[in-house]
């Protein structure tokens, strides 16, 4: 590769963030987040680093489930703007260096949709075979997404006279993806919205998207997503899809469509992400380390997609039942913290009780693991949850700008907001993004090096993991090499001091390793022998720096 190829494909060296408008800045004072305020927020996002901008749900809905039951994929919640709104974002974003990807939520609507409410007034309906409906439930009728929370797949409607499915909520009803209508209808969403300027999608619950009904002649659902990438494309040569695939290894390789890459362009990590907590919680990186080579072989074009915290629980259920237990009883020691039996509902730093330096640890070893950082809004100053919310909701508290009551995100009364913010240590009087802004020791300088760094140093989102050998039991070794060059990243789990003595092999003579956030460098011995220091929770990038190769740091 040439360092000219990373423009090609964008998303391998890119530095993607999560936000919901409805929580990020209120501009006109009603309590509610909107696209007015947003946009005046890019430049903020753009000084942190971020070149992808990821929106979740922001059409009309009947806000059962945060704007994931949606009554119009055409349409913009007149709560946060209008399409002009949204456009002024995207061109604004663009001209900053940041592109935007919105979530495509196509596995059900909401049961307000004119399509549903058509649907089950009459069998004639011409929208009834846009869902799934059949006279009784199979006999496995048991909702094992929300336990607790649903109890069936399939709800009889009254007014239908038929059960539908819902994989998820009931006030969900699963479209029927093997109609070819429906298939139009979500292709017509995929093409409004990139030609309003987006640069492509996060994909939702792309597994359960892909489950035919039972008759369906097609045999191969991924021949579907085959078609949604290639119509992708026809109307948008840059555009992805960010997949929420939450499967096994060798499951989300074929969802990047194999050694082709024909099918989602990028997939979260969910399996490297669960391996990462276990480790934390045992102060050792063999399972994380065990995860990261177990990641198959993808195409040049797939991508992973790291992340440390995202907007749902944070799920463990690649875990076994003992791991996810330490996991628990490290990060989320009261049942108040856990949901569905898998899950933790709190932010990163209440996790961590504070540490600045296990956090600071977490993050470098996040931009430094190879694929694409994602970052939930919020992560780059420290928020904390709100433990006072139900589930989800506790990490989707509004973001916190200021120290005034409402953490300077909106002038109305705190009882208009979506949520209240945290209280206590991770209230905005003690945690917010003014306060950082000026301040070259808060997390929001270090996460805005961290940026930097990730992105001068292509090898990496393009690079080739190699775990490095050596005798330190608490510590991650790994090194990072393309075409362009190589990188090591070394990470303590541990509160003590570490000492690692490393080879570094096949590098030609008087390369040395280059510290990539200060002025020290490393020679590597004749034999490669490498000794570096790690303070409790330390981390170290160094870059193998090769005699000529006329790069800089």
């Amino acid at each position: 590769m040439k360092i000219t190829d990373t423009g090609d494909l964008w998303w391998k060296t890119a530095v993607v963030y999560c936000l919901d408008v409805e929580t990020y800045l209120d501009d006109n004072g009603d309590g509610v987040g909107d696209f007015a305020g947003l946009g005046r927020r890019i430049d903020y996002l753009a000084d942190l680093g971020v070149t992808c901008l990821w929106l979740m749900p922001f059409y009309p809905t009947a806000d059962r489930d945060d704007g994931y039951d949606v009554t119009d994929f055409y349409g913009v919640d007149p709560r946060l703007g209008t399409h002009g709104d949204v456009v002024e974002v995207i061109r604004t974003a663009r001209d900053r260096g940041i592109r935007v990807i919105v979530d495509l939520v196509v596995n059900h609507t909401s049961d307000r949709h004119p399509w549903f409410v058509s649907a089950r007034r009459s069998p004639t309906s011409p929208y009834r075979d846009f869902y799934v409906w059949r006279d009784e439930p199979p006999a496995n009728n048991t909702n094992t997404v929300f336990p607790g929370e649903e109890s069936t797949l399939w709800e009889y409607d009254e007014k239908a006279g038929q059960y539908y499915l819902h994989s998820f909520y009931t006030h969900q009803p699963d479209l029927n993806i093997a109609n070819p209508a429906v298939r139009d209808e979500i292709a017509k969403t995929i093409g409004f919205w990139l030609q309003l300027g987006i640069s492509g999608f996060r994909v939702d619950a792309v597994p359960f998207l892909l489950e035919l009904p039972e008759g369906a002649d097609e045999t191969d659902p991924h021949e579907y997503l085959r078609d949604i990438r290639r119509f992708l494309q026809r109307r948008s040569r840059e555009a992805i899809l960010l997949g929420e695939v939450n499967l096994p290894y060798r499951e989300q390789r074929k969802y990047f469509g194999g050694a082709t890459g024909d099918e989602l362009t990028m997939q979260f990590d969910f399996v490297a992400m669960q391996a990462m907590y276990l480790s934390l919680a045992r102060s050792d990186p063999r399972p994380l380390a065990k995860a990261l080579r177990s990641r198959p072989a993808i195409a040049i074009e797939s991508q992973w997609a790291n992340f440390v915290r995202n907007h749902d629980e944070l799920t463990l259920d690649k875990l076994t039942d003992a791991e996810r237990e330490e996991v628990f009883a490290a990060f989320a020691p009261d049942e108040k913290q856990r949901v569905y039996g898998r899950g933790i509902t709190r932010r990163v730093p209440p996790m961590l009780d504070g540490d600045p330096r296990r956090i600071r640890m977490l993050y470098s070893l996040l931009f430094s693991l190879p694929g694409t950082p994602v970052l939930f809004y919020g992560e780059e100053i420290g928020m904390g949850e709100n433990p006072e919310l139900h589930g989800r909701m506790a990490v989707r508290t509004p973001m916190q700008w200021q120290d005034d009551r409402n953490g300077g995100f909106s002038t109305a009364p705190p009882s208009r907001l979506p949520a209240p913010p945290p209280t206590g240590g991770y209230s905005p009087q003690h945690v917010n993004a003014s306060d950082q802004m000026n301040d070259e020791g808060s997390l929001l300088h270090f996460i805005r090096q961290l940026t930097a760094r990730y992105r001068i140093s292509p090898e990496m989102g393009w690079g080739d993991l190699d775990i490095l050998p050596h005798d330190t039991r608490s510590v991650l070794a790994h090194s990072v090499r393309c075409d362009v060059g190589r990188m090591i990243a070394l990470h303590n789990f541990s509160a003590e001091p570490a000492t690692v003595r490393l080879t570094i092999d096949d590098e030609p003579e008087g390369a040395d390793l280059s510290d990539l956030f200060g002025p020290s460098r490393t020679p590597i011995g004749v034999d490669g022998a490498v000794e570096i220091d790690l303070a409790p929770y330390g981390w170290t990038w160094q870059r193998i720096a090769r005699p000529g190769d006329g790069r800089i740091g």
